[in-house]
């Protein structure tokens, strides 16, 4: 059973663990250090977890990955990223997808929120099939709009409205 949840102190080791396989953080957000200690994981839990719209995923009690949508600013305040990362042991087993139908509809039944967008990075296939089949539609793709780790890779922007 998928559950989503705040984060806790208990998570610490598990983020740890999670957050320093490379394939699991490849397609992230270069904003998540690496290595990842445990000092930033008591960092995330204190702080930057903190909102009603960032959430653990929990599959049967264990944590398994984060999902959380960061409401835009000003003029783009009706919209909010939706990002999401998984446990590698856990993929394949449906629970991103169960995850953001989640948090997808807690956002459109519960804020001012009427369209989540995510950003994929090519090559990242599994999400962007992922996306679709949650019923985002892909509306552009920026070239070479990522620079990670010395490589540049396109930007495929979803979106799904309420």
């Amino acid at each position: 059973m998928v559950l989503l949840r705040d984060f806790s102190e208990n998570d610490i080791q598990s983020l740890v663990s999670i957050l320093n396989n490379d394939a699991v953080t490849q397609f992230l957000s270069s904003k998540i250090p690496s290595p990842y200690t445990k000092e930033d994981a008591l960092w995330w839990v204190r702080e930057g977890s903190k909102g009603d719209l960032i959430k653990a995923i929990c599959f049967n009690g264990i944590l398994v990955g984060c999902v959380g949508v960061n409401r835009g600013e000003f003029e783009y305040q009706k919209s909010g990223e939706i990002g999401y990362w998984l446990a590698r042991d856990y993929w394949r087993k449906g629970i991103t997808f169960a995850a953001i139908q989640q948090l997808s509809d807690f956002v459109f039944s519960n804020t001012d929120i009427i369209r989540l967008f995510a950003s994929v990075f090519s090559g990242n296939n599994p999400s962007m099939q992922l996306l679709l089949k949650l019923g985002f539609k892909q509306e552009a793709v920026l070239e070479n709009a990522i620079f990670k780790n010395g490589h540049f890779y396109n930007n495929h922007i979803f979106a799904k409205l309420r």
